[in-house]
Formats: C-alpha cells, sequence, structure tokens
C-alpha cells in the first residue's frame, strides 16, 4: 500500500503584530469610553454648579 498525504492544519504559534493591533484597538475602544464618561461627569457637576450659582437649587433642605 502506497502511504497517502494527509492535509493536516499546520498551527502556528500567535502572530505578534496581530496581537499588538488587537491590544492597540482594545486600549483605543477602553480609552475612549473612559473618557466619554468623566466627560459626562464634568458635564453633570458643571450643570449643578451653574444651577447652584443662579439660585434655582439649593443644597441646604428649606424648614416648613
Amino acid at each position: 500500500m502506497a502511504g497517502h498525504k494527509i492535509a493536516h492544519a499546520t498551527l502556528k504559534g500567535p502572530s505578534v503584530v496581530k496581537e499588538i493591533c488587537i491590544g492597540i484597538a482594545l486600549g483605543l475602544v477602553a480609552g475612549g469610553m473612559w473618557k466619554m464618561h468623566h466627560w459626562n461627569e464634568q458635564r453633570k457637576v458643571r450643570q449643578f454648579y451653574d444651577l447652584l450659582e443662579k439660585g434655582e437649587i439649593g443644597v441646604v433642605a428649606e424648614e416648613e
């Protein structure tokens, strides 16, 4: 019997360039989401102090 050649998937190690690109992409996405969170918090704080300065809100409960 003649030996048959069987095509096997060749396992290769991880691609360093691909891993670096994926890491950079994930880092940029996570950093962007974190930055958007901080911008939203900063906007809320700025809006609170603007309303406080205008006298529309107060931080002390009014007595009845």
